[in-house]
């Protein structure tokens, strides 16, 4: 008995396409603070210099400092290499990643090449100055005569000059926090004769210790309410 063999089964034919190449890493980043700081002051420069996390290159009196923020975080890489390509002459001070935001401070004792390489980051990112945040003052006291025991319960967390018990000491907190940059050398070019004991520059908000005299406590808070109040910026 002879039996017919099955037909064969169709093929089915496989096309094979080509992979998708991978999507380019997106450069998008959010300018949150652009900061230009002419003229640094002594305590200041000192305070940016000092050895504690994130710092590199000291800057040092009369230079002056670009400090720019930025989100997501890791985009900073890409603002200090379009800054440091465009300008080799800037020094980075500090160059860190945050959370959620990156942080760069450059400086150099050129006032126009620290410029040049503020735009360079500017053109790179696609952002002006007025893109960044607008700062806010969240809290601001004077404290007249400092008792003794407070003096060296601050003095202990400091980082800069230290507070003396029968001072005025102005407390000041603002957001971003890298306005307490600017606000912090405001205040020594208004009042020469005050003690800078703290700035906080990075973090949910920035802090600012100051001591002194009393009348020159005042007008180192006028000074940096003026500063802040006028910066042009987006509300947030």
């Amino acid at each position: 008995m002879s039996s017919t063999p099955p037909s064969p089964r169709p093929r089915t034919r496989v096309t094979k396409t080509a992979p998708k190449p991978a999507p380019e890493a997106s450069r998008t980043a959010e300018l949150r603070v652009y900061l230009l700081i002419e003229n640094l002051r002594r305590q200041f420069a000192a305070a940016m210099a000092a050895p504690t996390r994130a710092r590199g290159y000291p800057p040092y009196e009369g230079q002056h400092a670009l400090i720019v923020e930025v989100a997501p975080g890791l985009a900073i890489e890409r603002v200090i290499d379009l800054a440091l390509r465009a300008v080799p002459s800037v020094e980075p001070g500090i160059l860190f990643v945050e959370r959620q935001f990156g942080v760069l401070e450059v400086h150099g004792s050129s006032l126009g090449d620290v410029r040049l390489a503020g735009q360079a980051i500017l053109d790179g990112i696609g952002a002006s100055p007025s893109d960044q945040l607008r700062p806010r003052i969240l809290y601001t006291d004077v404290i007249e005569d400092i008792t003794d025991q407070h003096a060296v319960l601050i003095n202990r967390n400091r980082q800069a000059s230290m507070v003396l018990p029968g001072e005025t000491l102005l407390v000041c907190e603002m957001t971003p926090a890298l306005f307490a940059t600017v606000a912090a050398n405001e205040a020594e070019t208004a009042a020469p004769d005050i003690t800078l004991v703290d700035v906080q520059m990075i973090g949910s908000a920035g802090r600012l210790y100051i001591s002194g005299r009393a009348e020159s406590v005042r007008t180192a808070r006028d000074a940096i309410v003026a500063v802040l109040s006028a910066v042009e910026g987006r509300d947030h």
